[in-house]
């Protein structure tokens, strides 16, 4: 695998209380840690709180590198998989982590049995539904060429958990280059997204209207 010579790393926050913007703006390059030529420029973005779709797509709209990738912060993907996205974008438009690996094992099995039992649920209605083939839509680790990146996120209306499928079915309805990635991946149990009332109806709902919502995004690309 490779990487461009030049990366910049841009931190989205949206709200947090722990002083994670301050940190990075006092920090105005990161270390280099072997990955590439340059030091990557490290910087941060803040915006209103509105989910983490809402945060992602503000991320990846502003950025204007060549490859673009988002990655969840807690680093349950860590970062020397970069290089296999690249390497896959050399020949694709979309590149998509998976946690399931080519023997068939699959990392997710870290997780809890009923945080298992739900992603199946979950996985099976966004197949059927949305998705097709892709049998990992939710790792939070994927890159895109910038043409594909600006195209997809300007067209993202789901600002819930659920805009990874959203992206996927976008991807796919506009024709883009799609590779399935196997990554490493390690369960966070502190960092994971805390149940709330009203969770679950949301996320159907917004499996349900994806289609819907997009009913006039056509394969015709600019």
């Amino acid at each position: 695998g490779h990487l461009p010579e030049r990366i910049e790393v841009l931190v989205v926050d949206d709200g947090s209380t722990d002083g994670t913007a301050d940190l990075i703006r006092a920090r105005p390059e990161a270390a280099a840690a072997g990955l590439a030529t340059d030091p990557p420029v490290l910087r941060v973005m803040s915006v209103s709180h509105g989910g983490k779709g809402a945060a992602v797509r503000a991320g990846m709209l502003d950025a204007q590198s060549d490859l673009i990738v988002f990655a969840d912060a807690d680093m349950a993907t860590p970062p020397d998989m970069l290089p296999l996205l690249a390497e896959a974008l050399d020949t694709h438009d979309v590149a998509l982590g998976s946690r399931i690996q080519p023997d068939g094992s699959d990392m997710r099995k870290s997780q809890p049995p009923f945080r298992r039992l739900l992603g199946k649920g979950f996985h099976f209605f966004a197949s059927i539904w949305v998705v097709g083939p892709v049998k990992d839509t939710q790792c939070g680790f994927k890159g895109f060429t910038r043409e594909a990146a600006h195209d997809l996120f300007a067209r993202q209306r789901i600002e819930s958990i659920v805009f990874d499928v959203e992206l996927i079915y976008l991807a796919r309805r506009r024709r883009y280059r799609l590779a399935v990635v196997p990554v490493r991946w390690s369960d966070r149990r502190g960092s994971r997204m805390q149940a709330r009332p009203g969770l679950a109806a949301r996320v159907a709902w917004d499996l349900i209207r994806i289609p819907l919502i997009h009913r006039r995004d056509g394969p015709d690309r600019r």
